[in-house]
């Protein structure tokens, strides 16, 4: 079984590591608009799923680590933040007084300790924080999962194809697929079997969704949200995954030719004017891929809202030479920093030297603190 502490300590690096991964392929988007690369949505999703794979395997890639330093390979190699910190303070590196120092780099095992035992109002709030997130959070998550149920349940079957199932349904105004167990559904809303090039449009959109794995990031993304509910960056990735997703097939099925500019963004301007009028259980239905969603906030505010970044898109788009090449060279840079990040950030393993130093000057620090209070003493009586 594993321990508390351990297992504590392994959601804060992943916590941590979606951080410096967030900002790392922001900073890699940046450089993206600035050379003329903004188009490249494509490769921005499947750079940033990949990222996302990447704080999956660093366990791994820890692990490994570890071995080969047990097994007295690259003992000379310490990349460990807390180590590294330590080390440029007693060079000198700034001042401080050592008890202070030690209480800093020690911080990180106190909260564990603490919210492990439960000790401290403060590790209580987290406690409940947590446990509130997780409970309102999978609530919410079944809940979604019955209103989706229901949705499809209540829809008709019309065509099917391998594991792919068509169905037409007479209460939602949008397209939308999802997939159970076995089977890939993509519902259609009746009153476009009198409309061909909103239902051409809409099915090429959702089987491209189909096409890119899309169904299953969102499964993923919305089984994972409970437990990152606190963690800004997660919210922040998942938005990010929802818009590039959607850029990243429209222009994938212009790409294809079938279908022209104009048609496809009426029937994103058509299928939006039905959003505005849909129903709450439409709403928090998940996971779920939607051809297009009413950005109500921005209307509310006056900025540009997702759809229009989408049509704009659509009118300036250009196709990018050698995708592959260009993401395989963002990639690499980025697996190498977030798995630098996620050894960096580990507790440490043992006593190391420098450590066992700052324990002496602590200690040292201490007994002169003791004897100046001692003197201190005698002087007065």
């Amino acid at each position: 079984m594993i321990p508390g502490d351990a297992l504590l300590d392994a959601f804060i690096n992943a916590n941590i590591l979606l951080v410096v991964a967030y900002g790392l392929w922001s900073a890699a988007r940046f450089l993206f608009n600035r050379f003329g690369l903004k188009h490249s949505f494509a490769t921005q999703l499947q750079l940033l799923n990949s990222v996302f794979v990447v704080i999956v395997l660093s366990p791994f890639v820890i692990l490994a680590f570890t071995t080969l330093q047990s097994n007295g390979y690259a003992q000379s190699v310490n990349v460990n933040l807390s180590d590294m910190v330590v080390a440029y303070y007693l060079n000198g590196g700034f001042s401080m007084q050592a008890t202070e120092f030690e209480r800093l780099v020690n911080m990180r095992d106190t909260f564990l300790n603490n919210v492990v035992n439960a000790a401290g109002w403060v590790a209580w709030s987290v406690i409940a924080a947590f446990l509130i997130g997780l409970i309102v959070g999978i609530g919410r998550l079944v809940f979604s999962m019955f209103c989706l149920f229901r949705i499809v349940s209540a829809s008709y079957g019309w065509r099917q194809f391998g594991c792919i199932r068509l169905r037409l349904s007479d209460k939602t105004l949008v397209p939308f697929s999802t997939r159970g167990i076995w089977y890939y559904y993509v519902v259609i809303p009746s009153h476009m079997l009198g409309e061909p090039k909103e239902l051409s449009v809409s099915l090429a959109h959702e089987f491209q969704h189909l096409r890119q794995g899309d169904i299953e990031w969102e499964i993923v993304l919305e089984a994972l949200k409970p437990f990152f509910f606190l963690n800004p960056a997660f919210h922040a990735w998942k938005r990010q995954v929802e818009n590039l997703r959607e850029l990243s097939c429209d222009a994938e099925v212009l790409t294809r030719g079938r279908i022209d500019v104009r048609a496809y963004c009426d029937t994103l301007l058509a299928v939006c004017q039905q959003t505005l009028r849909r129903d709450r259980m439409f709403v928090v239905a998940v996971p779920k891929v939607t051809l297009v969603t009413a950005d109500r906030s921005a209307l509310r505010d006056g900025r540009m809202s997702f759809l229009e970044q989408r049509i704009l898109s659509l009118l300036d788009m250009r196709h990018l030479r050698r995708p592959r090449l260009l993401y395989l060279a963002t990639l690499l840079p980025l697996a190498v920093a977030i798995m630098l990040t996620a050894v960096a950030i580990q507790r440490p393993g043992d006593w190391s030297q420098d450590r066992l130093m700052l324990s002496t000057v602590v200690n040292l620090e201490r007994l002169d603190e003791i004897n100046r209070l001692s003197t201190f003493g005698r002087i007065r009586n």
